[in-house]
C-alpha cells in the first residue's frame, strides 16, 4: 500500500505527498481581498501535497458570510495571483474552492437586499454571520431564499465557469467545486429538500443535473484534469433533511463522475464535526461507483488513520483540516514523527494574526 508521505500524480500535476490541506473558512478579508496576512498562511503551508482554499464566492450572490475573500474582481484575483506565485515558489501546489452558499445567506450581503437563490424557496434553519449595527461580527438566521427559475439555471452555471476562468488568471492549479455542507450544488442534490417540479427536480437524473453542469461546464473551460468537486453524502448542515433515496443519489453522482476525468472527488464526512457520520461500507461503495478516478476523503484525518484509509484502499489522498492551521510544517512533522501543536479554536473565525500566521514550525 502506497505512505502517506508519497507523491501522487494528478493529471501533469505531481503532489509531493498524499497529505492535501483541506478547504478552511478564517474569515480574515475585512474588505473582501486576499491581503498579505492571506499570501502569508498559504505560503507557510505549502509543504502540503496540495492546498485547498478556503471557499471563495464568486460573484455578489454567491456569498454568505462577512470577511470572506471572494474571487470575482480584478483587484481579488490580482491578490490570489500573490498567493499563487508564493506557494509555487515554495514548490507547492493550489486550488482554488469556488463557493456558491445559495441559501445559506442573508439578505445583507446579496445585492439591494434582495432573498438568496435557491432551488426552493423554503428557509433554512441554520444561522450565518452578518455585521450588527455596530458593525460587529454576529449570528443571524439565514434569510428565505427565492427558488432560481429554470431560464436562470443558464447564468449561474456560467458563473461557476467564470470563477473557474478568474482561478487560472489568479495562477491556480485548478478549482475544487464546494458542493457539499448544504451549499447550492447540494440544494438541487438533495431529494428531500428538492421539490421542483422542471428538468432540475424530482429523479437523481434530474436532481444531478445542475452539478453536472456545472462540472462540465467548468472541464470544458479548465480542463477535467484541472476541475474537481467536494461532496458530502448523508450531510446534514445547513439544514439538509434526509431522503429516501439517498444512498442511490450519492452512488449514481459517483458514477457519472467516473466517466469525466475529474481532477478528484472529495467525500468530506462531518462526523469530527459532531454532525451526522456517513454510514459504514458507504465510501467503499462510492469508490466502486467512481470507477478508476481519484479519491480524496476528509474528516478528522492525521497520519494514523490517514494511513489506515490508504492501506483499506478507501482513498488516494487524505485532507487534513485543523492540524494544518496551528503546524503549518505539518507534513515535515508526519516525516519526522514530531508531536503537533493544538490549534486554539477562539482564533479558527476573524481576529487578526493570531492563531493565523504565528504557528511556528518545529523547533523555530
Amino acid at each position: 500500500m502506497p505512505s502517506i508521505l508519497s507523491s501522487y500524480k494528478i493529471g501533469n500535476l505531481t503532489l509531493r505527498s498524499r497529505v492535501v490541506m483541506a478547504p478552511m473558512t478564517r474569515a480574515r478579508a475585512v474588505d473582501l481581498n486576499p491581503n498579505d496576512s492571506t499570501v502569508e498562511y498559504y505560503r507557510q503551508r505549502a509543504g502540503a501535497g496540495l492546498i485547498i482554499t478556503e471557499g471563495l464566492p464568486f460573484t455578489q450572490e454567491s456569498r454568505g458570510a462577512v470577511f470572506i475573500p471572494g474571487i470575482y474582481t480584478h483587484q481579488q484575483v490580482k491578490g490570489w495571483r500573490r498567493v499563487t506565485d508564493a506557494v509555487h515558489a515554495e514548490g507547492g501546489l493550489i486550488f482554488a474552492q469556488i463557493w456558491h452558499v445559495g441559501r445559506a445567506s442573508h439578505v445583507q450581503h446579496q445585492i439591494g437586499g434582495l432573498p438568496p437563490v435557491s432551488s426552493v424557496d423554503t428557509q433554512a434553519k441554520s444561522l450565518t454571520f452578518v455585521l450588527d449595527a455596530a458593525g460587529v461580527p454576529a449570528r443571524e438566521p439565514q434569510s428565505k431564499p427565492r427558488a432560481l427559475r429554470e431560464d436562470e439555471i443558464p447564468r449561474v452555471v456560467n458563473d461557476y465557469v467564470a470563477a473557474a476562468e478568474n482561478a487560472m488568471d489568479a495562477g491556480f492549479d485548478g478549482v475544487e467545486i464546494h458542493g457539499a455542507n448544504g451549499y447550492l450544488p447540494e440544494q438541487f442534490i438533495n431529494g428531500g429538500l428538492n421539490t421542483r417540479s422542471d428538468s432540475y427536480g424530482g429523479s437523481i437524473a434530474k436532481r444531478l443535473r445542475f452539478p453536472l453542469e456545472i462540472v462540465d461546464g467548468v472541464s470544458r473551460k479548465i480542463g477535467a484534469t484541472r476541475t474537481a468537486i467536494r461532496l458530502a453524502p448523508y450531510g446534514r448542515f445547513n439544514d439538509m433533511p434526509a431522503f429516501d433515496d439517498e444512498d442511490e443519489t450519492w452512488l449514481a453522482i459517483g458514477a457519472e463522475l467516473s466517466g469525466r476525468g475529474v481532477a478528484y472527488v472529495h467525500i468530506s464526512d462531518q462526523a469530527s464535526l459532531g454532525a451526522q457520520a456517513i454510514p459504514d461500507g458507504f465510501v467503499a461503495r462510492f469508490r466502486k461507483a467512481f470507477k478508476g478516478g481519484t479519491l480524496m476523503v476528509a474528516g478528522g484525518y492525521e497520519f494514523k488513520n490517514g494511513q489506515e484509509a490508504l492501506d483499506a484502499d478507501r482513498a488516494d489522498l487524505i485532507a487534513i483540516g485543523r492540524p494544518f492551521i496551528s503546524n503549518p510544517d505539518l507534513v515535515e512533522r508526519f516525516r519526522n514523527g514530531w508531536p503537533l501543536t493544538p490549534p486554539d479554536p477562539s482564533t479558527f473565525y476573524g481576529g487578526g494574526l493570531r492563531g493565523y500566521t504565528d504557528y511556528k514550525p518545529y523547533g523555530a
